[in-house]
C-alpha cells in the first residue's frame, strides 16, 4: 500500500480532525462489556485517533497501532493517553506492516478496528477484503475522515470547481496495478460491509476552516492544489494557489472540506 505522510502535516491537522469526527457513531458502538478492549488502529500515523478515542471509551484498553512507518509508530506509541474515560489504564503495542493484508487470525480477540483518513488509499478489492475480515471475525469497524470530494470556499473563485475535479481525479489515480478509490471510498466500504452482513451507519465529518485555522488551510491548499496541478498541468495554478493562501493568511477565506465517518458492526 502506498502513501507517505509527514508527522508535521499529521500534527497540524489533528485539532481539525478531532473537531470533525462524528461522536454519535462512537456512542452507537456495541463493544463487549467487562474485560480489556483491544483496539487495532490501522495506518495510525502519529496516533491522533487513539488520542481522540481512548478518552471517550470506558474500561481498560489495549491499542494495537499498525503502520508501515516505524518512526510514526514510535511517536504514536509514546503519545497515547494513559487513561480511559473512567480512569482505567490504556496500554499500547505496535505492529509494523501493510494494513491491507489483515486476516481473521490477526483480529482474533480484537474489540474494534479503526482508522482515520485512510480509506481513500484503498482499492475496491482491498476494501471488500477488509470488510469480509472484520465481519467474519465479528469485529466492529469505525473508519473516520474519509474524503468525499466536496470542497466549498467563501468567497468563491472561478477556478474552484476545476481544481476540485482535478484533485478528485488524482485521488482516483492508478498506482502501479492498484486503482485508488479516492472520494468513492466510503460508498464502496458501506456496500462491502453491508454485503458481508454488517449494519452500516455513515455520518458527515467536515473540516470547517476559518481564520483560526489559517496555517492548516494554507498547508492543505498546497497539497490540494499540488495534486490538482499534477493531474491537470494545463490549468497553470500558481496564481490561484498564491491568491488562495494570501486570502487564508489574511483571515478572508473560509473552507469546508467534506469527509464522512463510517461505523459497521453486526447486530
Amino acid at each position: 500500500m502506498t502513501g507517505e505522510f509527514s508527522s508535521t502535516w499529521l500534527t497540524l491537522r489533528e485539532p481539525a480532525d478531532a473537531a470533525a469526527r462524528a461522536v454519535e457513531l462512537v456512542e452507537a458502538l456495541r463493544l463487549p462489556a467487562g474485560g480489556e478492549l483491544v483496539i487495532r488502529d490501522l495506518g495510525c500515523g502519529t496516533g491522533s485517533m487513539g488520542r481522540w478515542l481512548a478518552p471517550r471509551l470506558p474500561g481498560p484498553q489495549r491499542w494495537v497501532l499498525q503502520d508501515r512507518d516505524p518512526a510514526l509508530l514510535a511517536h504514536a506509541a509514546a503519545h497515547l493517553p494513559a487513561a480511559a474515560a473512567d480512569g482505567s489504564p490504556v496500554t499500547v503495542e505496535t505492529a509494523e506492516g501493510d494494513v491491507t493484508a489483515l486476516t481473521v487470525e490477526d483480529l482474533a480477540g480484537t474489540s474494534l478496528v479503526t482508522c482515520s483518513a485512510l480509506l481513500d488509499l484503498f482499492t475496491t478489492d482491498e476494501v471488500a477484503a477488509l470488510a469480509e475480515v472484520c465481519v467474519a471475525s465479528g469485529t466492529p469497524a469505525l473508519f473516520t475522515l474519509s474524503v468525499v470530494g466536496e470542497v466549498t470556499f467563501e468567497p468563491e473563485d472561478p477556478l474552484d470547481a476545476e481544481v476540485a475535479a482535478a484533485f478528485n481525479a488524482h485521488q482516483r489515480r492508478a498506482v502501479g496495478d492498484r486503482r485508488l478509490l479516492g472520494p468513492e471510498a466510503v460508498g464502496a466500504a458501506a456496500e462491502a460491509f453491508a454485503k458481508a452482513g454488517a449494519t452500516v451507519g455513515v455520518r458527515p465529518s467536515p473540516w470547517r476552516l476559518g481564520p483560526g485555522e489559517a496555517q492548516l488551510t494554507a498547508e492543505w491548499l498546497r497539497g490540494w492544489v499540488g495534486a490538482a496541478a499534477e493531474q491537470r498541468p494545463d490549468l497553470r495554478l500558481d496564481a490561484y494557489l498564491e491568491g488562495r493562501i494570501e486570502a487564508a493568511e489574511a483571515g478572508r477565506l473560509q473552507v469546508t472540506v467534506g469527509h464522512q465517518d463510517l461505523l459497521a458492526q453486526k447486530d
